[in-house]
């Protein structure tokens, strides 16, 4: 683990609940002052000792929230204020003496104006729960998951969930294949279950099937010999490659490869977690044969927030950002804005393209049951297609 990286994640722990950090206009002035709260799961109680820090470097398990808030922390150092006081402070959402239950409990959280969180499973519903219960915005920056949540009108997904995914997939579809070959290709599972069952509620909406979807099932893998016999060399075929595993993804894609262009014309879409797979990715295994999925990211890194953030980083660590600290910058920068134009009107406000910092956001309210009149939750439905072809990665459409 890189030496400046390890100290950054001191500066971070230093930080935890105590610190505010200010992203400040004149504090001799009397500017209100909004208050943020950003969660993620440093885990400082399991890798400290008393003082002493128990591993030779920085585990793994934790560095996706360090680097979250290392680009948090930047984003509000960045922060070029107006006639208002920022105070920020982090949380480790898995502490063992002050977690999320005991901060409820002790009322450190209730003067708080925005809760951001790169937090999941209980960490989220806790968060989200007591968001409701002070009326206050609940940013959940990295989870892909409602977890359960309904009613909450201030609780505003970012990553987007996986039905969104197959929502834009469907609508895509529509739009532009409507005539082709469609194929949902999927092997046995429960969350392969999901991805059909959303494509045939979207489907069947009115009863009867709008596009004519045919799924292949198998239990491990869909077979050159398979799609030969259902593809028609005179038409275009769509394939979904309708599974979150790994190695269902790499067999689908070799075996549209085995078929692209001989002469088969196809489309492969994947689903959102394919862009985590390597072997999709290397150049020498699929040449010339693109492979798409969805993503709410998208960042070609050439804009000057971007360059902003990868200097300051540079700087600081010696090392380029990840993902995750551009998630963390992206997300505390733009929601703390949007907080400081609205305080009192946040939510009505959400899609403002004002504070725009990386990507494109359209944020929907989402209501599970017609009868319902409150939104379950809000939710990011602008989704990225995006392409990978000969290694690259590039926005298809």
């Amino acid at each position: 683990m890189n030496k400046k990286f390890f100290v950054g994640l001191l500066l971070i722990i230093l930080s935890v609940c105590f610190l505010n950090v200010q992203g400040q206009a004149d504090s001799s002035k009397n500017y209100p002052t909004y208050r943020v709260g950003i969660f993620a799961p440093l885990y400082l109680d399991s890798v400290f000792a008393g003082n002493n820090f128990r591993y030779s470097q920085v585990p793994k398990f934790m560095v996706p929230a360090a680097e979250f808030i290392q680009g948090a922390q930047i984003a509000l150092d960045s922060m070029k204020m107006g006639k208002e006081n920022i105070e920020a402070f982090i949380y480790d959402s898995r502490s063992y003496t002050k977690g999320i239950p005991s901060l409820i409990n002790t009322k450190k959280l209730d003067s708080l104006d925005l809760i951001i969180g790169s937090v999941k499973d209980a960490d989220y519903k806790q968060l989200a729960d007591f968001a409701l219960l002070k009326n206050i915005p609940f940013i959940s920056a990295t989870y892909p998951n409602d977890g359960g949540v309904t009613g909450n009108p201030f609780t505003v997904i970012i990553n987007s969930t996986l039905k969104a995914h197959c929502e834009a997939i469907y609508s895509y579809l529509l739009q532009n294949h409507g005539t082709d070959q469609i194929f949902l290709c999927r092997k046995k599972g429960t969350q392969e279950d999901k991805v059909a069952g959303y494509f045939k509620l979207l489907n069947e909406q009115d009863g009867r099937a709008l596009l004519n979807i045919q799924t292949l099932n198998t239990d491990t893998s869909i077979s050159v010999a398979l799609l030969k016999n259902k593809l028609d060399s005179n038409r275009t075929a769509v394939l979904i490659g309708g599974s979150l595993d790994e190695s269902f993804a790499t067999s689908l894609s070799e075996s549209c490869y085995d078929l692209y262009n001989k002469p088969y014309s196809i489309t492969l879409i994947g689903m959102p977690n394919w862009d985590g797979f390597a072997p999709l990715h290397k150049k020498e295994n699929f040449k010339d044969f693109p492979i798409h999925f969805t993503s709410p990211y998208f960042n070609n890194k050439w804009d000057n927030y971007s360059k902003m953030l990868t200097n300051a980083y540079l700087k600081k660590f010696k090392i380029k950002p990840s993902d995750m600290a551009f998630k963390g910058f992206e997300t505390v920068h733009m929601f703390t804005r949007l907080l400081t134009k609205y305080p009192n009107d946040f939510i009505n406000h959400i899609n403002d393209k004002s504070v725009k910092v990386f990507c494109d956001y359209t944020i929907r309210p989402v209501i599970l049951k017609k009868e319902n009149t409150v939104p379950d939750y809000f939710e990011n439905k602008h989704l990225y297609f995006i392409k990978i072809l000969n290694g690259a990665t590039t926005k298809a459409w």
